[in-house]
């Protein structure tokens, strides 16, 4: 997400975890070890809670990854998001390092540690948000998504966001300011209800586990031809959107994932044209960042 303070990012994030569908047992067993090992304690009326997780964009590579003193490997923030959602604020914030090792749990949903003494691999399925200005000084950007400081400036304030990083992210929203209405003074009019979302939530993912046995978000490359075909024409649609915004193979399954996740929104058995495009839509904006490239 890329809004200008005020407009909502951090409020969204933290509302995220409330849509989900709540932990199955088997799940709810695994993140339950995981805070096991974190010495943590364990509520059982909130063991089917999905954690959210955000550390400050001072954590070091080892905060995020996991680690310790002594030879003792615990788990890291990407393993106590497992299950659930990792939310960076002010992401450009964060060191390089540390957001180079978000790349192998984004694609794997686990995460290796390994020093002098011991190895280890942990769960680290979670998703991720992210959250940043549009520029250093915060300024709001205009509706064609640029913002007002010049491209050496942007330049190094993206530096840290790689793109193999970036190529990994699914979703680019613009966030804009609420307007305020002048003549009335009343606050904009208000979306759906948090319920009402997760209802929809809740039936697209066991609309996705009864049709693949799991979220298109772990569907692999082979089932993904199967269940989300396209038209030869949305095919043609497709790799258009792939020459114009200069995107990789990668980035094109993530696409194919996403249309088939919006048309489980909708009640679809199949993607459609529309949903297709929407999905491309939300790469529009990873031309904004390969100034850092």
């Amino acid at each position: 997400m890329v809004g200008a303070p005020g407009s909502g990012k951090t409020m969204l994030a933290g509302r995220f975890v409330d849509i989900l569908p709540p932990l199955n047992d088997t799940e709810a067993m695994e993140a339950a070890a995981v805070r096991s090992l974190c010495r943590e304690a364990i509520d059982p009326a909130k063991m089917h809670k999905r954690a959210l997780r955000a550390p400050h964009h001072n954590a070091s590579a080892a905060a995020l990854a996991g680690g310790g003193a002594g030879g003792e490997l615990r788990p890291g923030e990407i393993t106590r998001a497992h299950h659930g959602v990792l939310f960076l604020d002010e992401m450009a914030e964060f060191g390089r390092q540390a957001l180079e090792v978000l790349r192998e749990p984004m694609e794997t949903g686990a995460i290796n540690l390994a020093r002098a003494a011991a190895q280890v691999t942990y769960p680290a399925d979670f998703q991720l948000i992210a959250a940043l200005n549009p520029c250093p000084d915060g300024s709001d950007v205009d509706e064609y998504g640029r913002c007002p400081c010049a491209d050496s400036r942007l330049r190094r304030y993206y530096a840290k966001l790689s793109p193999p990083l970036l190529d990994r992210i699914d979703l680019y929203v613009r966030v804009p300011r609420l307007r305020w209405s002048g003549e009335s003074g009343e606050m904009p009019a208000a979306c759906d209800t948090t319920e009402a979302i997760r209802t929809r939530v809740a039936a697209a993912w066991q609309r996705q586990l009864d049709r693949q046995g799991a979220s298109n978000a772990r569907l692999a490359d082979k089932p993904m031809q199967t269940h989300c075909k396209l038209s030869k024409n949305d095919k043609r649609l497709l790799f258009a959107a792939m020459a114009r915004l200069d995107l990789s193979m990668r980035a094109m399954m993530r696409i194919l994932r996403v249309a088939r996740t919006i048309a489980d929104l909708a009640g679809e058995r199949d993607i459609q044209k529309a949903h297709l495009l929407e999905a491309s839509g939300y790469r529009a904006m990873h031309n904004l960042f390969k100034l850092s490239s």
